[in-house]
């Protein structure tokens, strides 16, 4: 198994929007930010067996328009993403071409023969609306994962897709695999405040979530044939 993280990129330059200070602040990573998420990933994946793959685009706190899409006054380019509101709205009309070239990249580097797991996008977050669009246009056959913890705010949509005709695929958890869930998100340290008050409260939200839904599921869509 291979977790692949899409937007493990360096920022372009030193220069970061003002919301983006704000964040590496309250995570309390300063400059290092993007290469203590790639340690805490690489660390993750190591609790669950996985091996990790890193891709360049950058994260879409660091996302800006391309240069041809701004005045000459604006050489840098302006962030697309700069308040908290905006993460979880549609993607900017200017990455459209990002959602091509991420999708070539991953046509070029996946292996034919792999089992592609793509998130739902639930939560609206922009980083994985862009790898849900990017990965459909493989039209390769693909299983999907509902987006934790933000599915918890959309437990709804789930209901709706399985009225649509998508298909929901169980998949039981031993303790020794929760524990392993458990200890793969405490090592985001840098991500826990964002979600959660403290590791024990990610802990006993994991096991609610685990506990309701009997499991994880994976859903395959009404268009797509199984594998």
């Amino acid at each position: 198994m291979s977790i692949w993280t899409v937007c493990a990129g360096y920022p372009p330059d030193s220069v970061l929007s003002p919301f983006a200070a704000s964040l590496h602040a309250r995570w309390k990573t300063g400059s290092e930010a993007v290469n203590q998420r790639r340690l805490e990933d690489a660390e993750s994946c190591a609790r669950l067996g996985a091996t990790h793959h890193h891709l360049s685009t950058p994260d879409c706190i660091y996302r800006r328009a391309p240069m041809d899409n701004v005045s000459p006054t604006e050489k840098q380019g302006v962030f697309l993403y700069t308040t908290e509101a905006s993460l979880f709205g549609p993607l900017h009309t200017t990455e459209f071409g990002l959602i091509k070239s991420l999708t070539k990249e991953l046509a070029l580097t996946l292996p034919f023969q792999a089992q592609v797991v793509c998130p739902l996008a639930l939560g609206d977050h922009v980083d994985h609306q862009l790898i849900r669009r990017a990965a459909e246009r493989l039209e390769r056959p693909m299983l999907y994962y509902a987006d934790y913890p933000y599915v918890l705010e959309s437990m709804d949509i789930l209901e709706q897709m399985k009225h649509a005709g998508w298909s929901a695929i169980p998949h039981s958890i031993s303790e020794s695999g929760m524990v392993a869930w458990e200890e793969a998100i405490s090592t985001h340290s840098s991500q826990i405040s964002t979600f959660w008050s403290d590791s024990t409260s990610m802990r006993t939200a994991l096991r609610s979530f685990h506990q309701k839904m009997a499991g994880v599921m994976l859903w395959r869509s009404p268009q797509s044939k199984p594998t």
